[in-house]
């Protein structure tokens, strides 16, 4: 396991879409495991592969509600509005208000490709949410209404 460089607004490849994962294996866990190691010093509550620049879809969360690896994940109900301030660890010394779902209803696969479903609200949806349009190639400042300097 190692902490990964997070890559910075401005790079090309936090404006990439990402390529389903199609290969459960090895290089997959390290990258878990490596994600997990990464978020955890950053002090973040999330964090997509291409922020730390591999174009896979694959995000980790970290918040109250636990640790998770959502691979390829998929929004498939959402309900209710929160809106709120978000920071980004691919944004350093900004943050923004940004509505998002009150609660999210999302398939995905674990590690092993066993796929789940999973439902989440609050701040873990926020979470959940913000981590998700990176694999998209979007970031919070795109969907923000108001952004400070911190």
């Amino acid at each position: 396991m190692a902490i990964r460089n997070v890559v910075q607004v401005g790079d090309d490849v936090l404006r990439k879409k990402c390529f389903p994962v199609e290969e459960f294996d090895e290089n997959l866990c390290k990258l878990l495991d490596d994600m997990k190691d990464t978020v955890k010093k950053e002090e973040g509550a999330g964090l997509a592969a291409p922020q730390v620049g591999v174009l896979r879809r694959v995000v980790v969360v970290d918040v109250e509600d636990g640790y998770f690896e959502f691979i390829n994940p998929v929004i498939v109900a959402q309900k209710g509005e929160q809106t709120g301030w978000e920071g980004c660890l691919s944004v350093r010394g900004k943050s923004g208000i940004v509505s998002r779902p009150m609660k999210v209803k999302l398939s995905y696969q674990d590690r092993t490709g066993e796929k789940h479903l999973l439902q989440a609200k609050g701040f873990f949806a926020r979470a959940i949410c913000h981590e998700l349009d990176h694999l998209d190639g979007v970031l919070y400042i795109d969907k923000a209404t108001h952004i400070e300097q911190n």
